[in-house]
């Protein structure tokens, strides 16, 4: 039997995977790989992004959390940034079907633990998802060899926070998730995020990661311009 096919020694096992994407197949098919191949006693798998945060409240042995960039709720990777600041010893990643440059720039600049793209074979999503167990960023090999069909370039228009919140640009209330929408009209109420999370019976911290991709989202520096440009 070929070694790529071994099961984990007993030393390798970890605790607990969440899995967030909205493709309940592809969710069963990579947890099955978390298992099988890397040892993982738990797999959590959600299919929105407000459910993945009320799982990563609710569960405190994670010690991996991988996004489908694409899934709704996701404000790109500045959203998934404040859960590595929230949850600073779980290790974050995405996992993702786009092999966009600058998807994997904007990743690393903001400090999560690598981006994986989901085209790779399973011995190799496996070496990058233990490269991030130890400690390690992983970066895919296109951007050092420059095969992607992507230039690895970032415009003023990507990079400057206003062009988020034109009406032009595609922001709308309606393209947030449900809890993110109940977050977005308790700061026009003027709630702290204190008394957002009371109501709304969440984690203070997930009320950060919230508001956090909301203002991705609208293009807002602050509340006040988050409850006008919504």
């Amino acid at each position: 039997m070929p070694a790529n096919t071994e099961k984990p020694m007993e030393n390798n096992q970890h605790e607990t995977v969440l899995v967030a994407d909205d493709h309940g197949l592809y969710r069963s098919g990579f947890g099955f790989l978390l298992r099988d191949r890397m040892g993982f006693r738990s797999v959590i798998e959600a299919a929105t992004f407000d459910a993945a945060l009320d799982r990563l409240a609710e569960n405190p042995n994670v010690e991996l959390a991988l996004f489908d960039l694409a899934m709704p709720g996701v404000s790109g990777p500045e959203g998934l940034c404040v859960v590595k600041e929230t949850y600073p010893g779980i290790r974050v990643a995405i996992v993702s079907g786009s092999e966009e440059r600058n998807d994997v720039v904007k990743a690393v600049a903001m400090g999560l633990n690598g981006y994986v793209p989901k085209s790779l074979a399973d011995d190799e999503i496996v070496g990058a998802l233990q490269d991030i167990l130890d400690g390690r960023v992983f970066v895919p090999r296109f951007m050092t060899s420059g095969a992607a069909a992507q230039p690895a370039r970032i415009s003023n228009s990507e990079t400057a926070p206003a062009s988020k919140g034109d009406p032009g640009g595609g922001a709308t209330y309606k393209s947030i998730s449900p809890r993110q929408r109940d977050v977005l009209d308790c700061v026009r109420r003027g709630l702290s995020n204190k008394e957002i999370a009371r109501e709304l019976d969440i984690a203070e911290g997930t009320v950060k990661i919230h508001l956090a991709a909301l203002f991705s989202h609208f293009g807002a520096r602050n509340r006040t311009e988050l409850a006008t440009r919504s």
